[in-house]
């Protein structure tokens, strides 16, 4: 029997020495970013913000704060742009150090795949160069390692399609968690939206409020003008700013859905069809694909790099989106301080805020206060009858704010807004032609109607109340992104981790598949040619 050729066992010896690369280097990355891939995650958002996050709070010259860095241990990475000094600005999204910070992460799969690129390539050119120039008969083989080499490959095969399975399904999951997520925040920014217009739509009809003869004081309807003008400023920016995030980050999404479905579709491909080449031994285009497989599998170790990043407009992956989830936890701790979420989620500005609040009880208690004197004045008024009324008097309405607009209980007889109109419906007369009472009641249809207008606008506005306390506080805010980190991270994180474990599989699986096509190739066709020889011999004997 004829030894064999040298080639495939320095194959053998370069696959070996890039799977103890591939594993070291990966499980360090994996270690050193906080997270395994072996099911103990250490994730540090699974525990309290204030337990395991550092606040810091920077200063500026005259000790005011001016604002909160945010999961402040959690980034604490070298940054290749500040001579691998270590990074501290925390999590900011719009900040050139962070994702500096983020992308040097990736360094040790660049590494690998800068590796298997360099080292694969040349092993492929050795051969090549031994085939053309110091070429023998192709007949000698062990069966050893033929078997070991199909087993092999088999093997390297399943766990091929197994991984783009698993990427395919597992992109499939985070597609939708991120859509959730992301309709979620853009919701929460709607309603809010929408409660301010409403807001700006009771001030607009408080501004034509009158009964009988008395109006609001023109100062304070001059007052209306300006708030409402900074509502719907304030509305148009929060949408405008939640709508132009969600629109980039879905059309980011889409490109790397259909990236990840692209990549499995090709890999499974790929794997499948070299396979049947390889037992079926068609070498040139076994040696075609193994081309191919070596570029596409250096592509999807910089993937699996690029995966540990994020591009600069979406929220959503490994890294990023622990550090986001931090912060998100730590912001709610502390809602007030300007932080790098402004960027995603921006509060309404807190004097703003102030201004409409004030505005509208201020608005709530003078209209009140309007109803309540004609009720006194003119209502209830015997003498001088106004319009010939008469009838048991008319109950005053519950003024909710004192004139320092702080809260008032109501006092016996008031009636509130949820009743006004039905209780004042029992003293509506009805009038004659002159619009003066023919029947008994203290109210005319068209007083009753404007009262009824002012309770409308009051009450609009008394109930909106909560609403603008929580702007004031920026309790919608702090709401969506407490609901993100207890409802929607835990999601996020398991799906961006499958597909992480997806993309790992799939580029191993096929790397050294490639390896296997090769040797198995190589051991088949030598396997032929010895039977061949051997029969050959058979015959000339």
């Amino acid at each position: 029997m004829i030894s064999l050729h040298h080639h495939h066992h320095l194959l053998l010896i370069i696959s070996l020495f890039i799977f103890i690369t591939f594993f070291t280097n990966a499980n360090g990355s994996l270690n050193r970013n906080g997270y395994a891939l072996n099911g103990d995650l250490r994730w540090e958002t699974t525990r309290t913000a204030a337990a395991v996050a550092r606040r810091e709070i920077e200063e500026d010259g005259v000790g005011n704060i001016s604002s909160l860095v945010l999961a402040g241990n959690r980034t604490h990475r070298r940054d290749p742009l500040d001579h691998f000094k270590w990074y501290t600005g925390g999590w900011n999204i719009s900040n050139k150090h962070y994702w500096a910070s983020v992308g040097f992460t990736a360094a040790p799969f660049v590494a690998i795949a800068a590796a298997w690129f360099i080292i694969f390539g040349l092993t492929l050119s050795f051969i090549c160069c031994c085939y053309c120039c110091c070429r023998r008969e192709p007949y000698g083989y062990s069966r050893t390692c033929y078997a070991l080499s199909l087993i092999c490959l088999i093997l390297f095969t399943l766990a091929a399609i197994g991984g783009s399975l698993l990427l395919y399904t597992a992109q499939g999951k985070f597609h939708s968690s991120t859509k959730n997520t992301l309709n979620y925040v853009v919701g929460q920014a709607d309603d809010t939206v929408m409660k301010l217009h409403k807001v700006s739509g009771y001030l607009s009809a408080a501004e034509n409020i009158g009964v009988d003869r008395f109006t609001l004081p023109t100062d304070l309807v001059s007052k209306i003008n300006d708030v409402q003008s900074k509502i719907n400023s304030s509305a148009s920016t929060l949408s405008d700013k939640t709508h132009d995030n969600s629109r980039k980050i879905s059309k980011f999404l889409n490109i790397v859905r259909i990236l990840l479905i692209v990549v499995a579709a090709v890999m499974l491909l790929l794997a499948f069809v070299g396979f049947l080449l390889s037992v079926f031994g068609v070498q040139c285009l076994v040696y075609f694909l193994v081309i191919l497989g070596w570029i596409l599998v250096t592509v999807t170790f910089l993937l699996c790099g690029v995966f540990l990043q994020l591009n600069k407009w979406v929220l959503f992956y490994p890294i990023v989106v622990g550090d986001t989830c931090v912060a998100m936890e730590q912001w709610v701790q502390n809602p007030t301080a300007h932080t790098a979420l402004d960027d995603i989620l921006p509060c309404v500005d807190n004097g703003t805020a102030q201004e409409i609040l004030s505005r509208s009880k201020d608005v709530t208690q003078q209209i009140v206060g309007l109803i309540d004197k004609v009720i006194t004045n003119v209502a209830n008024a015997d003498s001088p009858s106004y319009y010939n009324q008469s009838g048991p008097s008319l109950p005053v309405l519950c003024n909710p704010y004192n004139t320092d607009l702080s809260n008032r209980t109501c006092a016996t007889g008031e009636v509130e807004f949820q009743n006004a109109t039905e209780v004042w419906k029992n003293y509506v007369c009805q009038v004659s032609t002159t619009d003066t009472c023919i029947t008994t009641g203290r109210l005319t249809p068209e007083i009753y109607d404007q009262m009824s207008s002012g309770v409308n606008a009051s009450y609009g506005l008394y109930s909106y109340t909560p609403f603008m306390v929580d702007l004031v506080d920026c309790a919608f805010v702090r709401s969506t992104f407490s609901d993100i980190s207890t409802k929607y991270c835990h999601g996020l994180r398991k799906n961006t981790e499958w597909i992480y474990i997806g993309l790992v599989v799939v580029s191993a699986a096929v790397m050294f598949s490639l390896i296997f096509w090769v040797i198995y190739a190589r051991e088949r066709r030598h396997r032929v040619y010895t039977k061949r020889a051997i029969l050959m011999n058979g015959i000339g004997q």
